[in-house]
């Protein structure tokens, strides 16, 4: 018989860990889902999120999350710069697909070892006030580590979801991977647009680099671990929608805690991407998939 204390403690912990994988991957979810740019550099650029976040705590002292929120400018900015390069370069000229594709394996590699060659390969961590500290609620244990992340993380989904939902050039950004002509005769331009979209993405990075720093400790390569998660959830999820992003999360973050728990971690990542699979068997379109 299953104990009641290991089976509740197995699903708060995979809730909370699918709300830190939400928070990873709703910037996929907008520039692959909503844009169609296979931005595969992306777990690095959260990366680069964790070593600002850890920067800035060891030099000043400042929380891990609250650098992630101040940084948060300075990464839209980077997003809109990169997006730029990549519409003149391949985007203008059709040339988006492979070349693309090379163009942010690329960009992967070099912000790589950027970080090795700034901060070497050792492991880095921060000090925070709740990282040691767990709310105790008699049969379950729930790690602040853990508990402050996600919801930061359900805060910034709920934005998003605002912004893209109640906003004009939110739902710009939606109509523009659907009708771009349309999208001219609003007076828009897609262009314009698509910037600001892709230049979102990559600023959640800073806020999703902030919590891994919190979770657990980082070092410059740690990102590929999670390219595999990234793009399953947002295809679990439904391309392009939030909801669906934070569900497919949710529900892989609490299969893997589960099977991690009675199986052993080793099994973990098969039977979250055999769910995937089954999933897809079942509604090629993902769970919120139109």
């Amino acid at each position: 018989m299953l104990e009641l204390d290991l089976v509740l403690n197995a699903l708060i912990a995979g809730l909370l860990l699918g709300g830190f994988y939400a928070a990873v991957t709703v910037g996929i979810s907008i520039s692959f889902g909503i844009l169609d740019i296979v931005n595969i550099a992306h777990p690095a650029f959260i990366i680069l999120g964790s070593y600002v976040a850890y920067m800035a705590n060891t030099a000043f002292g400042l929380d891990p999350i609250v650098v992630g929120v101040l940084a948060l400018p300075l990464f839209y900015a980077l997003g809109a710069a990169i997006y730029q390069v990549y519409f003149l370069s391949f985007e203008k000229r059709g040339q988006d697909s492979l070349r693309g594709l090379a163009f942010f394996f690329g960009l992967l590699f070099i912000t790589e070892v950027a970080l090795i060659l700034g901060f070497g390969v050792d492991y880095r961590y921060v000090n925070a006030a709740y990282v040691d500290r767990s709310l105790d609620l008699g049969l379950v244990q729930i790690p602040l580590r853990m508990l402050v992340p996600c919801l930061v993380s359900l805060l910034m989904l709920a934005v998003l979801q605002l912004l893209l939902t109640r906003t004009f050039i939110g739902r710009a950004v939606m109509a523009v991977a659907q009708d771009q002509l349309a999208l001219q005769l609003m007076g828009a331009d897609p262009i314009r647009i698509r910037r600001v979209a892709f230049a979102v993405s990559i600023a959640t990075c800073a806020l999703a680099g902030a919590f891994l720093i919190v979770i657990q400790p980082i070092e410059p390569s740690i990102g590929r671990e999670y390219i595999g998660r990234v793009f399953a959830i947002c295809v679990l999820g439904g391309l392009g929608s939030l909801p669906g992003t934070l569900i497919g999360a949710m529900l892989l973050g609490v299969v893997e805690s589960l099977t991690a728990t009675f199986y052993g971690p080793s099994w973990a990542p098969a039977v979250a991407f055999g769910l995937l699979l089954i999933t897809l068997a079942v509604r090629p379109a993902g769970l919120f998939g139109r």
